[in-house]
């Protein structure tokens, strides 16, 4: 799916929902700007497979403070 800045919010929370329910997709890669978006729903989901990144874009910083696995990264590896 292609996000502009025409692209409603519920369709990107069905469009994820939609990928993290299948059996036949490993990776969802998001662009961190995005997951902003639906922060709740990316929040909420626990699944290892499929993994879902966040990956910076070329209009938007990355901030690691944001990034869900990396905040579950820390955690495992008692890293502040």
């Amino acid at each position: 799916m292609v996000v502009d800045s025409k692209t409603s919010v519920s369709d990107i929370e069905n469009k994820f929902t939609e990928l993290t329910e299948r059996d036949d997709v490993a990776i969802v890669l998001i662009n961190q700007h995005v997951a902003n978006e639906i922060r709740h729903l990316v929040k909420q989901y626990k699944k290892l497979i499929p993994t879902v990144l966040e990956i910076p874009s070329k209009e938007h910083p990355y901030d690691p403070e944001k990034d869900e696995i990396m905040k579950r990264v820390n955690l495992l590896l008692g890293v502040e």
